[in-house]
């Protein structure tokens, strides 16, 4: 699949969770910048990667594209829109090929004219032949991504499936470290290669023991959408970050009307795009575990820029900078977001808190979590009542959601500004709540 399709695809599903199926055809097409015509195509699209994904199940349950999105809610083997990730990688021809590649290579290793030869008399009759420049390439691909790996010796080279993982362990080790990657990708980030490797292991397990999986040991309930979807750039940006390279891309900020634009590949259906142009530094990625939110912070001509990546489309990398240059903005990035919450490179405020301790109970929680999610801050004073937290952060706008996530327990001393906004922020929820 074309990246530009995904795209696309990332977008549609994004609006598709986040509106619970509340648009029609012209309101989604609308929202995304492109034809109705295209917006049909793009769901016939998703509803074969979903048939093809969950051919077990029942047909009274593959009626509508949106109920796909439920069927495996309290299931960890399939977190929603994973799928995309699945088909995303190669067109059919590619596909193909590399499935005719990896089943002749899993037998023995084989030399690249080899497995030309396999492939030209095992490939459909409506598909073109490879040639051996198609064979070397697909190969190359093959070792980089780790799947196979390249015998020792001298030429020609033989190639041959890289499983030796599998093949060492025992079954009660291999068992183990599935669950371990199943913890691990469905509590840490980033989690889709963590997902992709776990359900590879999976089917390898399942192959020799079905029984095994009658019952998965651990559930999980998924919140993020953005978190899965959006890591479909992250690896481009970490590999620009690592070889100092600028990125290009079409961004639409949360604020826009759209989200997405399709190429203007043809000139007499040209149209203006809502998104805007950016050719920026990539210096750090931030992921925001409170909104599951990706953030990358960059320098641009006009100073450090910060974009939510899901705004991101249509991203290429560009022309290398100096070492030196990378580490100039790198220093003044980390100095700009030292005291930041998250990523707010605002005026440096120390917020005085004070927090009181729970009736009743022997285990104080709320200092338990103040002291976890505090970041820097410190503790400075404290009784059997209460206790003072102060910490130096970058404008009180980040900061405010975990503060007012407390409840009656928080209590703003300093700013004035911040404790005047809390103040009006509660006067605003109590309204709510007046008699009718």
């Amino acid at each position: 699949m074309a990246k530009e399709s995904f795209d696309k695809e990332i977008q549609f599903l994004r609006m598709l969770v986040l509106t619970s199926g509340a648009f029609n055809r012209q309101q989604y097409a609308d929202r995304l910048g492109i034809s109705v015509h295209t917006f049909d195509k793009t769901i016939r699209r998703l509803k074969g990667i979903v048939n093809s994904m969950y051919q077990q199940l029942p047909q009274e349950q593959s009626k509508e594209f949106t109920e796909t999105l439920r069927f495996n809610y309290y299931d960890s083997s399939d977190p929603m829109l994973l799928f995309l990730y699945r088909a995303k990688s190669v067109k059919e021809s590619e596909s193909h090929r590399l499935s005719l590649l990896l089943g002749a290579m899993n037998e023995q290793p084989l030399t690249a004219m080899e497995l030309m030869e396999i492939c030209c008399s095992g490939i459909e009759e409506d598909l073109p032949l490879p040639d051996e420049k198609t064979i070397r390439s697909d190969l190359k691909y093959l070792e980089e991504v780790g799947v196979i790996k390249k015998e020792p010796g001298t030429r020609p080279y033989r190639y041959r499936i890289q499983n030796d993982l599998v093949r060492q362990l025992s079954e009660q080790e291999l068992l183990d470290l599935y669950h371990f990657i199943d913890v691990m990708a469905n509590t840490q980030v980033p989690s889709v290669q963590g997902y992709l490797l776990r359900d590879g292991l999976k089917k390898h397990l399942f192959r020799d023991h079905p029984e095994k999986f009658v019952t998965e040991p651990f559930l999980y309930k998924y919140h993020y959408y953005s978190r899965i979807l959006d890591e479909s750039h992250l690896f481009t940006l970490l590999h620009a970050i690592r070889h100092r390279r600028k990125v290009r891309f079409l961004y639409f900020s949360p604020k826009s009307e759209k989200s997405y634009a399709s190429m203007n590949t043809n000139p007499l259906f040209e149209r203006e795009t809502k998104g805007k142009l950016n050719k920026t530094l990539p210096l750090k990625v931030i992921y925001d575990h409170q909104y599951g939110r990706w953030y990358l912070l960059s320098y641009s001509r006009d100073g450090i820029r910060k974009f939510r990546m899901e705004g991101i489309t249509q991203i290429e990398e560009d022309e290398e900078v100096t070492e030196q240059f990378f580490e100039w903005k790198r220093n003044e990035l980390e100095e700009k977001i030292q005291y930041s919450w998250l990523i707010d490179t605002g005026r440096p405020v120390t917020v005085r808190v004070r927090f009181y301790n729970p009736e009743h109970t022997q285990s104080n929680f709320i200092k338990e979590r103040v002291r976890l999610q505090g970041q820097w801050g410190k503790i400075v004073h404290e009784d059997d009542e209460c206790f003072i937290y102060e910490i130096i952060v970058n404008g009180t706008t980040e900061i405010r959601p975990w503060l007012r996530s407390f409840g009656s327990s928080c209590e703003v001393l300093a700013p004035a500004s911040l404790r005047h906004d809390m103040i009006a922020e509660w006067k605003e929820i109590q309204s709510y709540y007046e008699s009718v």
